[in-house]
């Protein structure tokens, strides 16, 4: 399927090279950001927007839930957006499909998977990675990001093959629906769903993926190499908004920020929203250069290896230009 999706996204990609990025009355240039799905793991992008960092750029952005990274990637491809903010393994795919305009990561936004764990009965004291042996688990889709990374923490701690029980049946954007109407006995959620869903009686957080798995490159700003070359100032312009965002998360309180986050989490409340900045930020998950090391790199690769993913190991030099993101926060005070 893999190759399959690779070499479809490759033929759109020769039919539709346009890129999705244009100007605005109000002479903004409007970029299309397809990203993987809405959590609070990335508030720094829309606090730069409701702070209005990309305006002081000249930009407008463009949301769009592709609810995966494989959606997230065809749109890329296809120039329906511009840029693609998911995990910097769709690219792997796409270049393995043959395509010669290689995606690539010009900015790593966050450094640590940004799930967590929910039990169907209450283990907030008791629970213990081998809790989870035999036990049926929703976790993501297979090969994305969010599974592989779950399974290599069960790795770790010295899960077998036969010890793991993950349900792929269930699509990303329905998994939470589906933990809730009684499928699994645990379930992987973002924030502030996970927060949500407690609150609820309908779950209870006992672990955090990201915190078991150490740094990993999890979600990147990707976009094809030839609209990189062709937006240059908007790229750097679109880093320094986001370093901007990250340095305000970074030295605010988690209320004063999720005060800020309503606009784009309609209907969760500001306290909700508070204890999910505080979640995130208690696992250390943000980048604070957006730059990705080789070292981060490599260790997806193991995960992505560990999980059966990994045709071939891929250069990092072919997928990652960090010269933006290292020019821009080179230059800020």
């Amino acid at each position: 399927m893999k190759k399959i999706l690779a070499v479809l996204g490759a033929v759109i990609f020769a039919l539709l090279p346009l890129s999705a990025c244009g100007g605005t009355n109000d002479g903004l240039t409007t970029i299309k950001i397809n990203e993987v799905t809405h959590s609070v793991f990335y508030a720094p992008m829309y606090l730069a927007d409701t702070l209005g960092y990309f305006e002081e750029e000249g930009i407008k952005i463009e949301l769009t839930n592709g609810g995966g990274a494989n959606n997230v990637m065809a749109a890329v491809l296809s120039g329906s957006d511009d840029i693609g903010f998911c995990g910097p393994e769709a690219a792997f795919y796409v270049a393995e499909g043959g395509t010669k305009d290689i995606p690539t990561v010009f900015g790593q936004l966050t450094q640590r998977d940004g799930a967590f764990l929910l039990s169907r009965t209450d283990e907030r004291d008791t629970f213990q990675w081998a809790n989870l042996k035999g036990k049926e688990v929703l976790a993501g889709r297979r090969g994305g990001v969010p599974a592989m990374t779950f399974e290599y923490v069960l790795r770790e701690h010295g899960f077998k093959d036969e010890d793991i029980n993950f349900n792929f049946d269930v699509d990303f954007n329905n998994m939470t629906a589906a933990f809730i109407e009684g499928t699994a006995d645990y379930c992987t959620m973002f924030e502030p769903t996970a927060s949500e869903v407690q609150a609820q009686g309908k779950g209870f957080i006992v672990a955090a993926i990201g915190e078991a798995s150490g740094v990993v490159p999890y979600t990147s700003f990707i976009a094809k190499r030839s609209w990189i070359d062709k937006h240059e100032k908007l790229v750097e312009g679109f880093l320094r908004a986001m370093l901007k965002a990250v340095r305000y998360v970074q030295k605010n309180t988690p209320e004063e920020i999720a005060s800020h986050l309503t606009k784009h989490f309609a209907g969760t409340s500001v306290a909700s929203l508070a204890t999910s900045v505080k979640n995130y930020r208690a696992i250390d998950s943000w980048a604070s250069d957006m730059v990705m090391t080789e070292a981060s790199f490599n260790r997806l690769q193991d995960i992505m290896d560990s999980a059966g993913e990994l045709p071939a190991r891929v250069d990092f030099r072919l997928f990652v230009d960090n010269s933006y993101a290292q020019k821009v926060y080179a230059s800020m005070p």
